[in-house]
C-alpha cells in the first residue's frame, strides 16, 4: 500500500456508488469507510474490501493510514467533520455545499490554510473533458467576452411524493435543490468566468410539501425543490457586463438536464451533462458540434455526468498526494467553496426578504 495516498471515505451514498470506485481503479488504498449506520459501512467495506469500517467518523479520521478524509455527508456535518480532519493534519475533499454558513466556510478555509494541507470540495464536473475543451475555447477568445449566462438544471427524482423524507427534506441537515446543485452550477460560472457575483435575486419554491418518513408518518417539508436566481457579475477579463439566470428544479418533467450556456460578443457555447460541447459564432444559424472526449462513466452508475468528472478527478487527487502537492489546477479550493457559500447565503436572504441583494453589502 502507498502510504501517501490512504483514502478514508466518511459516508456511504455517493461515495459508495462513484467516488470508492474511483479512487481504487487509479491505484488508491481506501482503508476506512465510516457511516452513520453500521450496517451500511459494513456492507460498503465487503463489497470493496476495505479492511477498517465503523460507524464514529472520528475513528476514520484518526485511522494512521488515512491520509485524506473524504467527506460525504449532509452539509451539516461538514463543518465539525472538516475541523477534526484538519486538526489531525489530514487532507480533505468535502461535499458541496461546503458549509451551512459563510462563517463556517471562512472558518474552515482560515484552518485549511493555516494547516497547508490540499483541501478541496468536491465540484467535480470541472473535470469533464467537454467543460475543460470548453473553458480553453472560451480563454482563447472563440465567443468573446460573456455578456450572459443560462444554466439550466432539471431532474424528476422528487416531483412526486414517493421519495422518502429524509435529509434533503430538512432545512437543518442542510438539505435543498440550492444548496446541493445551485452550488455547483454557481461553481462552474466562477471557474468560467473568473469574476464576482455581485448582485443576487432568487426565489425559493417547496412544491411538494409533505413526505413519508420511514416510519410512515408525514412530515413538513423544511427545503426548496426549485431554485431561481437572477445574477450580476462583476467586471471581468472575461465578461462585459455580464448577468446570469440560473434555474434548478428537482421536481421537472420529463428528465434529467444539465445546460450551461455562455453567450458572448462573438458567439455562444453549449455543455450538456456529460460535457457535449457546441459552438455558435455570431452570424450563424445553429449550433456546431465540437468533438471531445466524454470520458468514462462508472458501471453501474446513472449517467448524469458527476459520475465521470469524477473519474478524471480522482487520478489528480491521487497524483498530488503521491507528489505532496497542495493544490491541483482547476480543482475548486476551500476558497472557492466559501465563495460559493457567499452567494448561497445571499441567495436565501433575498428570497426571505424578496429583493435583490448585493453581496458587497
Amino acid at each position: 500500500m502507498n502510504e501517501k495516498a490512504g483514502i478514508g471515505v466518511i459516508g456511504t451514498g455517493f461515495a459508495r456508488r462513484v467516488q470508492i470506485p474511483a479512487f481504487l481503479e487509479c491505484g488508491a488504498p481506501v482503508v476506512s469507510v465510516a457511516s452513520g449506520h453500521l450496517s451500511n459501512a459494513e456492507e460498503t467495506a465487503r463489497e470493496f474490501d476495505i479492511k477498517h469500517f465503523t460507524d464514529d467518523w472520528r475513528e476514520t479520521v484518526a485511522h494512521p493510514d488515512v491520509r485524506l478524509v473524504c467527506i460525504t455527508t449532509p452539509p451539516v456535518s461538514h463543518f465539525e467533520m472538516t475541523r477534526a480532519a484538519l486538526e489531525a493534519g489530514k487532507h480533505v475533499l468535502c461535499e458541496k455545499p461546503m458549509a451551512m454558513t459563510t462563517a463556517e466556510a471562512a472558518a474552515m478555509t482560515a484552518l485549511a490554510k493555516e494547516k497547508n494541507v490540499l483541501a478541496l470540495i468536491d465540484h467535480e464536473l470541472r473535470f469533464l473533458p467537454g467543460r475543460r475543451r470548453a473553458f480553453e475555447l472560451l480563454r482563447a477568445g472563440a465567443i468573446g467576452r460573456v455578456r450572459h449566462v443560462k444554466a439550466n438544471f432539471r431532474a424528476p427524482h422528487r416531483g412526486g411524493p414517493d421519495a422518502p423524507w429524509n435529509w434533503w427534506s430538512d432545512k437543518t441537515a442542510g438539505g435543498g435543490t440550492l444548496g446541493a446543485i445551485v452550488s455547483h452550477l454557481l461553481d462552474s460560472l466562477f471557474w468560467f468566468l473568473d469574476t464576482e457575483i455581485d448582485e443576487v435575486y432568487c426565489r425559493l419554491q417547496t412544491h411538494v410539501k409533505e413526505r413519508k418518513d420511514a416510519g410512515g408518518a408525514l412530515r413538513p417539508v423544511t427545503t426548496d425543490d426549485e431554485a431561481n436566481l437572477i445574477l450580476k457579475f462583476a467586471a471581468g477579463e472575461w465578461t462585459a457586463d455580464a448577468t446570469g439566470v440560473v434555474s434548478a428544479s428537482m421536481a421537472e418533467y420529463p428528465k434529467y438536464q444539465n445546460r450551461l450556456e455562455l453567450f458572448g460578443t462573438d458567439g455562444a457555447l453549449r455543455i450538456e451533462a456529460r460535457g457535449e460541447l457546441f459552438l455558435a459564432r455570431a452570424g450563424e444559424n445553429d449550433w456546431t458540434k465540437i468533438d471531445t472526449d466524454l470520458g468514462r462513466n462508472v458501471e453501474g452508475v446513472g449517467d448524469t455526468g458527476f459520475a465521470r468528472g469524477f473519474m478524471s478527478f480522482a487520478p489528480a487527487i491521487v497524483d498530488a498526494l503521491l507528489d505532496g502537492r497542495t493544490a491541483i489546477e482547476h480543482a475548486a479550493t476551500f476558497e472557492d467553496g466559501l465563495r460559493v457559500q457567499k452567494v448561497l447565503d445571499a441567495a436565501r436572504a433575498s428570497d426571505a426578504g424578496s429583493r435583490v441583494l448585493s453581496l458587497e453589502s
